[in-house]
């Protein structure tokens, strides 16, 4: 081949692959996030789209950290399932970390942390202060979520029911079916503060026993996406737009 062919072959091989690269780069993400942990995650009926703190978090995250989006509805307890069998890439939601969890995925540096909330029925006006408070009665809380897990691991509680939403749950509340339900404390106050959670109070003396993060949510074994999600959420922290975001969902 002559040597300015090969040059030119080369120069056309090195322009292709450079391409390929930026494509792979602009490819979208999906993102799992739920229908029903608003402000963190919900759906809005105006838009039909999911909207919340969190998908706010991860759009802000991908623009800072060179790649896009897509938000997919998904259940609370398939986010794990969805993630590792790949038909998402990255789990939004209010997630805590656990150790649990971390054997099957991988979790970003923070975003947000908090602890659980007590909803009891409005006609009960103990000042509750512990999970200890509720030896011996039936409770409840959200399936797939850590607080359930806990309850049970506690052994106190004559029975721990599950719920796949906090309407089933407060439902049943109301009802008398359970003494107390046990929830994520930024959702329970910001539906109670909407008025969407009736007959029920959330107990303000309480003191939250189980902490934890809220992160991004990535399969095992992507170190370069994880450093790409890692770079996206130390942007948005220094700049102020996670801040701004925590504000607008009233979570500060």
């Amino acid at each position: 081949m002559h040597p300015r062919l090969r040059v030119f072959s080369c120069a056309l091989a090195l322009v292709a692959s450079c391409a390929a690269s930026l494509v792979a780069q602009a490819e979208t993400l999906k993102v799992g996030a739920t229908a029903t942990g608003v402000p963190f995650t919900f759906l809005d009926v105006k838009t039909n789209s999911i909207q919340g703190m969190m998908v706010d978090s991860a759009q802000a995250v991908a623009k800072a950290g060179g790649f896009d989006v897509e938000i997919a509805q998904t259940t609370f307890a398939a986010l794990i399932p969805s993630l590792t069998a790949k038909k998402i890439d990255l789990i939004s939601a209010a997630m805590l970390r656990t150790p649990e969890r971390e054997k099957v995925v991988q979790y970003s540096d923070p975003v947000f942390e908090y602890g659980e909330g007590l909803v009891v029925r409005a006609d009960d006006d103990k000042a509750y202060t512990s999970m200890d408070d509720f030896k011996g009665e039936v409770v409840g809380a959200q399936v797939g979520t850590i607080f359930i897990d806990k309850l049970n691991q506690r052994g106190i509680f004559k029975e721990v029911r599950g719920y796949d939403s906090l309407a089933d749950l407060t439902r049943d509340l109301a009802l008398g079916r359970i003494k107390a339900g046990f929830g994520d404390h930024p959702i329970l106050a910001y539906q109670m503060a909407k008025g969407t959670l009736k007959k029920v109070r959330l107990v303000d003396s309480y003191q939250p026993q189980i902490k934890g993060e809220v992160c991004l949510i990535l399969r095992q074994g992507d170190p370069q996406l994880l450093a790409q999600v890692n770079k996206g959420i130390a942007s948005i922290k220094a700049d102020g737009t996670l801040a701004a975001i925590i504000g607008k969902w009233h979570l500060d």
